[in-house]
């Protein structure tokens, strides 16, 4: 293998860009996800949906109370003539020069086909899944800062062993320098050593500039200072609790938030069609009034009420109205297809993300031992070379294998912990796993 693909394997195994410090604000992942809730924009324009259909729902429940008007006039009049032709030639009235008038009506809905009560189950479902829809952003935001955190420690750790790796090769060009000036090696292998540290150099240029990246992606999500550097203490990022992994979809089924609204959703359009097949029946309601008149020195009118039943019934829309019910049906099938189709998905990612997790896990043991063994092969052929059993070449390979078995592993272990959530996420537990509910 060349030594440039084994140098750079470790680097682009993380897969996602990542941050350098100077210095380093430490934050948790408990601590970044609860910041990301409070301060993202995603969750505040959802916050403001669930809002507006509160107001939305509260509007159509204000159809079922009375309408109360209330009216008045004053008009002055000019030189007004009347004249009451039953009451004799000689009949006349003064000539009044101003009017009042004032009426107060109520209107109170007994029956309009259910449709005020179908319409109040509608938009309550329907807020109802705009709350789901506003907890599955806010676990979609929670699973974008582990993604970025579990790159920033994967960034950090990489960058550190790269560092390491940078001082003993550096010490290895110090001392074959000497070596090649009393003539024991060759300079072909002073200038192999010292191409291991220029490869080296630049893995670490690659992985600062993702650091920085990354670092750069997280502050911003998270509403901090661009300029602040993020620092994952490796005590609390393997702390974190990865127990109790679901293993099949029936979590998922039952508690993931966008099916959940689709369901509300499905209730709504159901509700939906009873509304629309209210306009077939008739509708009745209470009426009542009061009227009070001032036609100065002709006539005045006081205690004038008015009480009642008011029918409506629209005799044109038993056909119109056929249209908007096979429209409303229409969207409900809709609606019961998308769950379908939401379900099935659903299903399919639980289980990539279990066969995922088996192998963040699995993958990892065998990192461990692949450490073991590349640490291991690394001594032997230091030990041949210094015996001069081996040539630079062999030294050079043994330690970008070491290397790169060094990176493997770091990286491994973080990969578990972010399939975890993963997997949370896909199963709707992402919330309870940090208790996020209440924020």
């Amino acid at each position: 293998m060349k030594i440039s693909q084994l140098m750079l394997f470790g680097v682009f195994f993380i897969g996602i860009s990542s941050v350098e410090a100077q210095e380093k604000t430490s934050l948790t992942l408990d601590e970044a996800v609860k910041l990301a809730w409070e301060k993202s924009n995603e969750v505040t324009l959802a916050s403001t949906k669930v809002n507006t259909k509160k107001y939305e729902l509260q509007s159509v429940k204000n159809n079922q109370y009375p309408d109360i008007k209330v009216s008045g006039q004053y008009q002055r009049l000019t030189k007004a003539s009347i004249d009451m032709p039953n009451q004799g030639e000689n009949a006349s009235l003064a000539s009044p020069d101003r009017a009042m008038l004032g009426m107060a009506n109520l209107s109170l809905p007994l029956f309009a086909g259910f449709k005020i009560q179908n319409s109040i189950e509608a938009y309550d479902n329907l807020y109802e899944a705009e709350s789901a829809n506003a907890s599955k952003t806010k676990e979609d935001v929670a699973l974008r800062v582990i993604t970025y955190y579990t790159a920033l420690y994967k960034a950090q750790k990489t960058l550190d062993v790269l560092n390491e790796n940078q001082k003993s090769a550096k010490q290895r060009v110090t001392d074959f320098t000497e070596l090649e000036k009393n003539g024991i090696i060759p300079r072909n292998d002073l200038l192999k050593s010292q191409l291991l540290v220029s490869k080296t150099q630049l893995s670490i240029d690659e992985a600062t500039n993702n650091l920085n990246n990354i670092n750069f992606y997280l502050t911003t999500l998270l509403k901090l200072d661009p300029s602040t550097k993020l620092q994952v203490n490796e005590e609390d990022f393997f702390n974190l609790k990865t127990s109790n992994a679901p293993t099949s979809d029936a979590l998922a089924l039952q508690n993931r938030k966008d099916l959940e609204a689709i369901r509300f959703q499905q209730k709504a359009s159901e509700a939906n069609i009873r509304v629309a097949k209210a306009a077939y029946y008739p509708t009745l309601a209470l009426l009542g009034g009061y009227t009070a008149l001032d036609l100065k020195d002709i006539i005045t009118v006081k205690y004038a009420m008015n009480f009642g039943l008011g029918l409506t019934y629209d005799i044109s829309g038993i056909y119109k109205n056929s249209a908007h019910v096979r429209e409303a049906e229409s969207r409900a099938l809709e609606v019961k297809n998308t769950e379908a189709v939401m379900t099935d998905r659903i299903k399919v990612e639980v289980q990539k993300s279990i066969e995922d997790y088996d192998l963040a896990i699995n993958q990892s043991v065998v990192y461990d031992e692949a450490l073991q063994q590349a640490s291991e092969n690394y001594r032997l052929v230091k030990d041949k070379f210094d015996n001069g059993l081996a040539d630079t070449n062999d030294l050079v390979e043994a330690d970008v294998e070491q290397l790169s078995a060094k990176i493997n592993t770091a990286v491994s272990k973080a990969t578990i912990i972010q399939k975890y959530y993963e997997l949370l996420s896909v199963s709707g537990q992402l919330s309870q796993s940090f208790n996020l509910s209440k924020i």
